[in-house]
């Protein structure tokens, strides 16, 4: 017999995008069915392993720090890196939405809730000629996401009264009743079992997350005037496959647009201990490594810098003749500046460690430097520059990088020291010390210096490659969060939220983000679409 659930709201989706209209349908009364895919220790989705990092504007923290920032100013940034079309209403609407109430509906409302930030604001994603952020707007989760997603659930826990809420892991939405034009519930399957679950519910919540976690999906959309790499590790999760998205789109007239932009990133590695098949983690590049090639050659003529312009990397990164690439450091530069995206491996911030945060800021991370070198076989660590090479061919099966190359190619750069450092003239540097102008980028970016200073070993090599993570794209919503057809109309009964509906209107970042904007866009969105319930429109 097919089990019936009846709630007032269901919800396909159990990341923070759904967490937060569970959140607020409960505090209004409503009852509640979440039904997610995974198991229930990874309930929050993505957002349980991000680092954290929100873009939020007009905060205190920017107000102590002295950062003038606006609506108006984020606005104008926001449109110009992410080259928004001006004709596409509903993306425009939604990053307006964004930058004028992130403040109110994001960080005060977190503040509310017992989240707390790190006591700096950073600056990341500048543009490559600063038509990027124009001023800092980084602020970073105390806990990572991590605590942001235990937060929501205890809240959760607390708003249920009366059974209001039910929680059911393993189970997958693959189809959606409804009835001349009007949403009224689920189907599903649960995956344990492998029976069949209905579900009835006036307003279906859709938050079953991105569409290019599955690399078929991913390929598929993937823009056709861009370099596309031979292989891609997955940043995201198998189960951000898009179709509950195409279901949508042919069988009620949902749009999916702007399905081909992706913020991808372009340094990730295989995870030491895979989650899923393909799983990679996402590294944050040293700034003051050399970005190389397959034959370890520094790509050119413009040098490979992060804090920059993410898309443009990826873009560098995919139109290479191999699908990986090297990092040349040495030790004194990667205990300084080498990190990983995530909650997983910033255990410092993770555990709210403040003391042993602020000695490994200062005196370095050798901690996690000396962890991937014994976790990771790509990432390699020798005396010379002559071992190093050998390990290099050793890890990829080849005789690509010649020693007398990557000699030269380190060569090329210490020349900028001779003399003092008198005769510098490499872009790298440049960015560097443009970078080490804001305070907190000083503390985590080393002083230009030779790569081979006495003292400054061993030398590291990390081969990378290209790696999924977030969907740019989804489907279309307006600022309630209910999803469109295509004549521009709300499907009654259908929400969207998160990073299913691109983050808002189904595309809102454009072809690029200011970074950060993801999980104050599931918040936002999230919210958005828990008032329009609640009010019942």
């Amino acid at each position: 017999m097919t089990k019936l659930f009846d709630s007032d709201v269901l919800i396909a989706g159990g990341g923070l995008a759904g967490l937060v209209t569970a959140l607020e349908a409960l505090r209004a009364g409503k009852t509640v069915t979440v039904v997610d895919r995974d198991t229930p220790e990874r309930l929050g989705g993505l957002a349980l392993w991000a680092f954290g990092g929100m873009a939020l504007v007009g905060t205190p923290l920017q107000a102590k720090m002295r950062i003038p920032d606006t609506p108006e100013v984020a606005l104008r940034d926001w449109i110009r890196f992410g080259e928004l079309n001006p004709h596409e209403e509903w993306p425009i609407r939604w990053a307006q939405y964004y930058v004028e109430h992130s403040r109110s509906e994001v960080y005060d409302w977190l503040r509310n809730e017992g989240i707390r930030f790190a006591p700096a604001v950073n600056w990341v994603e500048r543009g490559m000629n600063g038509e990027g952020n124009s001023l800092p707007r980084y602020h970073v989760v105390w806990g990572t996401s991590r605590e942001l997603v235990r937060c929501m659930v205890a809240a959760l826990q607390r708003a249920t009264q009366n059974g209001r809420l039910t929680l059911l892991h393993r189970h997958r939405i693959n189809g959606l009743d409804h009835e001349a034009g009007k949403v009224s519930g689920a189907v599903a399957i649960d995956e344990a079992s492998g029976e069949e679950v209905r579900f009835r519910a006036p307003v279906v919540v859709l938050a079953m997350g991105g569409i290019n976690g599955h690399h078929e999906e991913c390929r598929a959309n993937w823009p056709k005037d861009r370099p596309q790499p031979a292989t891609m590790l997955n940043g995201a999760h198998p189960f951000a496959d898009g179709k509950l998205h195409h279901w949508v789109a042919d069988h009620l007239a949902g749009r999916i647009t702007h399905a081909g932009e992706m913020w991808n990133y372009a340094a990730g590695f295989p995870h030491p201990f895979p989650h899923f098949e393909g799983h990679g983690l996402s590294i944050i590049p040293c700034k003051s490594a050399l970005w190389l090639d397959h034959r370890g050659e520094r790509i050119g003529p413009e040098p490979l810098v992060t804090g920059f312009d993410t898309h443009w990397l990826c873009n560098r990164v995919a139109v290479q003749e191999k699908p990986w690439t090297w990092q040349l450091l040495n030790w004194r530069i990667a205990a300084k500046e080498f990190a990983i995206s995530g909650a997983e491996h910033n255990q410092r911030i993770r555990d709210k460690q403040f003391i042993h945060f602020l000695r490994e800021t200062l005196l370095g991370n050798h901690r996690l430097v000396r962890q991937m070198q014994k976790e990771s076989p790509h990432f390699l660590v020798d005396d010379t520059l002559n071992g190093l090479a050998a390990k290099m061919n050793a890890l990829t099966c080849s005789l690509d990088v010649d020693p007398a190359v990557l000699q030269a190619t380190a060569d090329a750069f210490d020349a900028n020291f001779m003399g003092g450092g008198h005769l510098q003239n490499d872009d790298q540097i440049r960015r560097i010390l443009h970078a080490r102008q804001w305070g907190p980028d000083r503390l985590r970016t080393c002083k230009p210096a030779p790569l081979q200073s006495s003292g400054a070993g061993p030398f590291i090599a990390i081969q990378s490659q290209l790696i999924t993570r977030k969907s740019l794209g989804g489907l279309r919503t307006d600022l309630k969060s209910r999803v469109l057809d295509f004549d521009d109309q709300p499907i009654d009964g259908l929400y969207c939220v998160g990073e299913a509906a691109g983050f808002g209107g189904g595309g809102a970042s454009g072809k690029r983000s200011l970074e950060g904007t993801f999980l104050p866009g599931c918040i936002m969105t999230a919210r958005a679409a828990a008032r329009s319930i609640i009010a019942g429109r």
